[in-house]
Formats: C-alpha cells, sequence, structure tokens
C-alpha cells in the first residue's frame, strides 16, 4: 500500500478528479513537449459532461499556458473506456502531430498513463494492502495504528500530517469569514459564516455540536466550491468532513498538533486501503466512493481521537461506509454545490454518531472493513452511468437553473 501522504493533497478546488488529475496530467506533458506551439485536451466520459461545472477546461488551459490550448467535450460512447474520467492530451508544432497520450484521472488528483506502467505504479509504503493484514501485524508485535504507521512511513509523517492540518484549520476559517455567491449560476450563498454566527447555546447540547460541526463542514467545502485553496480526504468534493470532525474535536478534547496529526495518520489508512482495494472516484464507483470515504475517514480519526482500540476504530471506519452504500453522484449542472455542500455536513455528524455506536456495539460486529469496500466497489460498478458524475440522473436531472 502507498503511503499516506498520497491521500492529502494540497490544491484547489472544486475537484481532485476533474480538474487537481487534468492538470497535473497537462503539466506533465506540456513538459514533455516544450517545441509545442498548441495543445489539444479531448474528454471523455464524466470529464465530458460534467467538465464545465467542475472547471476542467479552465483548469487545463491554466497547466498549459502561456501556450494554446483547445479543449474538446467529447460525445463518444464513454463505455469503451477503461475509466469515466478519460482524457487524450495531443501535441502540435505548426500543424504536425509531435505525440498523445491517454490519461485516466482515477480520483483524489491520481492520473494513470496509459502504455506507462512503470510511471502508474506508486511506490509501496506499506507491505499489508488491507485491513485483516494490518490488524494482524498490529496483535503480532503489539503495536496500535500510530506505531505501526510511525514504522513504516518514519517520525517525519507526523510533521508532515501537522502541515496538512495547517492547511485544513485555515480552510475552515477562511470558509467562516466569507460571505456572498458561489460561482456556478446557481445562485448558491455561502452559509457557514451564518451558521456559526448563529449558533445559540440552548438546554440542548447535542443542537449546538451540530450547528458547530456542519458549519466548519460547510466552510470547507464552500472554500472548495469556490476554488480555494483544500485538502483532499480523499477527494475535493468529499474535503469538508474530516476537517470539521477534527476541529470540533481540537478544542472539546483539548487536542495538540501531534494528536491530530495522529488521528490524520489513521484516517488516512482507511483512505489508502479504500483507494487501493476499491475507488475514491464518483465517476467510478458514485458519491459512497467520495463522502462515505471520507466519513469512514473521519469516525476512524474520532476514535483514534478519543483514545479507542483499533477493534473500536475499524468498527466506526465500516459502519460510516456501509450506511453511504449506494449513494449517487449527481451534481447539478456538474458544480461541486449541490448536494455536495451539505452531504459533507451530514456525514461529519454521522461520522461522530458511527465513534459513538463503535465504543459501545464494536464487540457485536459481523462486517469487516474489508468487507464493506468490496461491496461499496461492485455496488459502484453495478450502479447506472447516470448516477456517477454524470449530472444525468438524480437531483441533476429533475433540477434545473430555473429550479423546475
Amino acid at each position: 500500500m502507498r503511503s499516506i501522504r498520497d491521500i492529502y493533497k494540497i490544491g484547489t478546488g472544486p475537484s481532485s478528479s476533474h480538474t487537481m488529475g487534468p492538470a497535473r496530467a497537462a503539466v506533465l506533458f506540456r513538459d514533455e513537449h516544450p517545441e509545442a506551439d498548441k495543445f489539444q485536451a479531448i474528454l471523455y466520459g464524466s470529464l465530458s459532461k460534467t467538465g464545465r461545472g467542475h472547471g476542467t477546461d479552465r483548469a487545463l488551459r491554466d497547466a498549459f499556458a502561456p501556450i494554446e490550448a483547445e479543449v474538446i467535450f467529447s460525445e463518444e460512447d464513454p463505455r469503451g473506456l477503461k475509466h469515466p474520467n478519460t482524457l487524450d492530451l495531443i501535441a502540435w508544432r505548426e500543424g504536425k502531430e509531435l505525440g498523445r497520450i491517454r490519461i485516466e484521472s482515477i480520483g483524489g488528483g491520481d492520473i494513470v498513463i496509459e502504455g506507462r506502467e512503470e510511471d502508474n505504479q506508486g511506490e509501496e509504503t506499506y507491505m499489508e494492502n488491507s485491513f485483516a493484514e494490518i490488524l494482524q501485524f498490529c496483535q503480532y508485535r503489539y503495536v496500535d495504528l500510530v506505531e505501526y504507521i510511525e514504522m513504516n512511513e518514519g517520525p517525519d509523517i507526523w510533521d508532515y500530517l501537522i502541515g496538512v492540518w495547517h492547511v485544513m484549520t485555515r480552510s475552515v476559517e477562511e470558509g467562516l469569514s466569507r460571505t456572498g455567491e458561489l460561482p456556478g449560476g446557481l445562485h448558491i450563498q455561502r452559509k457557514a459564516k451564518y451558521m456559526f454566527e448563529h449558533i445559540v447555546e440552548t438546554k440542548h447540547p447535542e443542537l449546538v455540536e451540530c450547528q458547530k460541526v456542519c458549519s466548519y463542514a460547510y466552510a470547507v467545502s464552500e472554500q472548495n466550491a469556490d476554488n480555494g485553496t483544500i485538502v483532499t480526504a480523499p477527494t475535493c468534493g468529499a474535503c469538508g468532513v474530516l476537517p470539521a470532525v477534527l476541529y470540533y474535536f481540537k478544542d472539546k478534547r483539548n487536542l495538540s498538533d501531534l494528536d491530530i496529526a495522529h488521528a490524520l495518520g489513521v484516517a488516512g489508512l482507511f483512505g489508502e486501503l479504500a483507494k487501493r482495494n476499491a475507488s475514491v472516484s464518483g465517476a467510478e464507483c458514485g458519491c459512497q466512493a467520495e463522502v462515505g470515504v471520507a466519513c469512514s475517514m473521519a469516525a476512524a480519526a474520532a476514535c483514534q481521537a478519543f483514545g479507542y482500540n483499533i477493534h473500536q476504530i475499524e468498527y466506526a471506519a465500516e459502519v460510516s461506509l456501509e450506511h453511504h452504500l449506494g449513494l449517487t453522484c449527481d451534481p447539478i449542472c456538474g458544480l461541486v454545490q449541490v448536494p455536495c455542500i451539505e452531504r459533507n455536513a451530514v456525514a461529519a455528524m454521522r461520522a461522530i454518531n458511527s465513534a459513538n455506536i463503535a465504543y459501545f456495539l464494536t464487540g457485536t460486529r459481523n462486517i469487516s472493513y474489508d468487507m464493506v469496500l468490496k461491496s461499496m466497489y461492485y455496488t459502484g460498478l453495478d450502479m447506472n452511468q447516470r448516477y456517477r458524475e454524470t449530472a444525468e440522473g438524480g437531483l441533476a436531472r429533475i433540477y434545473t437553473r430555473r429550479g423546475k
């Protein structure tokens, strides 16, 4: 399994697979053809259907600048593609083709280059590739997950994750300070600042918790929708869940930056397992692969922060993902706004609830995290294509810019 650094990428929104991945591919291809006087990008599948809403064309032109770049939204049937997020990049010089590559943007900002197997294989950091294997290793050597991570990643992983946490913190705090309308034409107003500033301490503390956690999730997700700087966890579209939970418990539990780094590390393990053994791509497996995995990461992080044992941590992650199975990806007009922002807030609360359930019921469970990952992946493959980030099904089909 690859390093947990792989799951946390710092970049700008709104989409890891539709903007970060294609932009990364464009920079790589541009550097390979410095003599080109024109580039062309042909988008297929989900990249074509929702690329305008996600800003794929903008991201590609920015990456190729100052060289001219033509972006084509292909209507070719995507069923012949290996991955629904596929694009061709072509370099030209004085009207003659210099070269081309086919790229798959597989989620979380990662790309696969067709025909370049060596480039596609990231360095392996962990020998274990399932949670069952991780659990066996930890039990045999009497170590917990934090010790296991440090044994494989080295002690500098915690400094890296503290840096990740600082970016997450800024995204929460900047989001809480902003007002106005999000770009894209849906006339969606930012809500995080209003929600946070109107918290009323009542005799119902659970409502206060909900309002705080949700305002933090809204803050990060609104930053993402407005092309702000965020951290994939595991993707841009699901970037609000994990920081919302940790930002809330940092003060409530008086957690240090190192405590937070440990929680992020444990969360990263579950995210990497999902990326390796299933998917974190909404275009491949629906929103269960994005917000569902984010919820499992946040639940695991909360359990680590609470001092729960390894079985409780796994159970919380499993419960979170299990109850997102079948969740479709249906962004209205291809924008990461509705239902995405609200969905991050709901998932943040579900992560906390899953952690609470795990405290009491871990010994009664029947389903493992590895099992629910397989189930999520097969459910995603069985899901109708319209519900996998095409903006053709679900809410995206019913709602228009006029609200009809």
